[in-house]
């Protein structure tokens, strides 16, 4: 996300390399190139004119810190700044209320359905509520169709009436149904609109009459810039929404939404969706993200990711593997089916500082492991628990069976036995420190 902003910047800030201190002149050139960055992102004008404004302010007269080049001092007040315009602090989801009614607006084909499904999905598996999702999109039976293949997906209730063509009547009904069957969370999903169907902006007024929600979100397509940042202030003009959900950042978006969107209806950005998978779903943090579109990455996310997998008592019984020499490909399988619970390699990657850049025209694919799993899925049981038995015979037969050569198979066994030693090497509590030293980073 936000590759094409991510350059330019980098490109706009390294041209105060070798200065010894910022001025009028060479500040001026960088912040020209800055706004020019920030246009053809899709950030309005305006916002672009401010937003250079206060960094010139901020910038102008500042000595070098004593371990900071002005390149550096510039990063930092653009960072500072960048952060201030997505919102400044992290803003979580309302949960009060019993049950909590979450109200969905958005326009058609901002990914709403899709949303509500990995909110509920959220909510299920970080907050430990018991969702019900409703459907009251009942101009479009393809979207009540859509949210119950997401509601069976994640194992939530859905809940709609056929034949009922009232989504007011329908709101009402499902909170007493969620009341009666002990859901702690509604999650209305209503019909996609645009701003100048009026008969439909009333209706989703009358509904937001009607259920009083604790939370009511607004979706927005990040691909479509300026276009949705003028369609939310719709929006909140009518509804007066609580904060905005960025769906698609995985794709080429420019990121013209992420950084207007703030100023222009001043609510928070709580959620962005990352991908089409239902876990595809992050809490937005302004900083991490300024960190990220400077290159500088986020490895506090990647911290919290990898923790989420991170099983204490899987973690204890291959400790005790590693020190008893026990170690085998079944436990080698077991890692990576969790770092590809964590997301797709290329945004995990781009986490890690000055990754974007390096991987800007890489493509990594998301079967990475395929190869390596149908080696491993080749190995008889014995051969995966006692791994030094694998001579160069059943080498043969393995790389037969999976369809790889006998190269890849002693690339494998090569990268397995460095593996080993490392975690041996981590044994005594080298593992964990390490671990401390990076929860340490939230």
């Amino acid at each position: 996300m936000f590759n094409n902003l991510s350059e330019k910047l980098d490109k706009a800030l390294h041209t105060l390399k070798g200065h010894g201190k910022i001025t009028e002149v060479n500040v001026a050139e960088t912040l020209k190139e800055v706004r020019r960055a920030l246009l053809d992102a899709d950030v309005n004008f305006k916002i672009a004119k401010e937003f250079t404004n206060t960094v010139k302010e901020k910038a102008l007269g500042q000595d070098v810190l004593t371990t900071l080049n002005p390149g550096q001092l510039m990063v930092k007040i653009v960072k500072d700044e960048l952060t201030k315009l997505m919102g400044g602090d992290t803003v979580g989801v309302n949960l009060a209320g019993s049950p909590t009614v979450i109200l969905m607006s958005g326009l058609q084909g901002s990914g709403k359905t899709t949303f509500s499904g990995k909110l509920a999905n959220f909510l299920k598996k970080k907050k430990n509520k018991q969702v019900l999702l409703v459907g009251c999109d009942v101009y479009r039976p393809a979207a009540i169709n859509q949210l119950k293949v997401v509601g069976e997906q994640i194992g939530v209730e859905v809940y709609s009436e056929e034949g009922n063509q009232n989504p007011v009547e329908i709101s009402k009904n499902a909170i007493a149904h969620a009341k009666a069957n002990g859901k702690n969370v509604v999650i209305i999903d209503t019909a996609g609109r645009l701003a100048i169907d009026e008969v439909l902006m009333t209706e989703i007024s009358n509904i937001h009459k009607a259920v009083t929600p604790q939370e009511t979100l607004f979706v927005v397509d990040s691909m479509t810039g300026q276009d949705a940042v003028n369609t939310a202030k719709a929006f909140n003009d009518l509804l007066n929404f609580d904060g905005v959900v960025l769906t698609k950042l995985d794709g080429d978006t420019r990121g013209g939404a992420a950084l207007s969107i703030k100023s222009v209806v001043n609510k928070p950005i709580k959620f962005i969706g990352t991908g089409e998978k239902m876990d595809a779903i992050d809490v937005f943090h302004p900083d991490r993200m300024a960190d990220r579109i400077l290159g500088m990455g986020d490895v506090i996310s990647l911290v919290e990711k990898a923790q989420e997998q991170f099983d204490e008592a899987e973690a204890r019984k291959l400790q005790k593997k590693i020190a008893k020499n026990q170690f085998g490909f079944d436990d080698f399988l077991t890692q990576i089916q969790q770092i590809k619970k964590m997301g797709s390699m290329k945004d995990l990657l781009g986490m890690l500082p000055g990754a974007g850049k390096a991987l800007k025209d890489v493509d990594i694919n998301d079967d990475a492991f395929k190869g390596i799993e149908a080696i491993i899925h080749s190995m008889t049981p014995k051969e995966r628990s006692t791994p030094q038995i694998i001579d160069i015979s059943r080498k043969k037969r393995i790389a037969k069976g999976s369809g790889t050569s006998v190269q890849e198979v002693n690339q494998l066994m090569k990268q397995f036995n460095q593996m080993g030693k490392m975690m041996k090497m981590m044994q005594g509590g080298g593992a964990k420190r390490m671990m401390q030293a990076m929860s340490g980073l939230r």
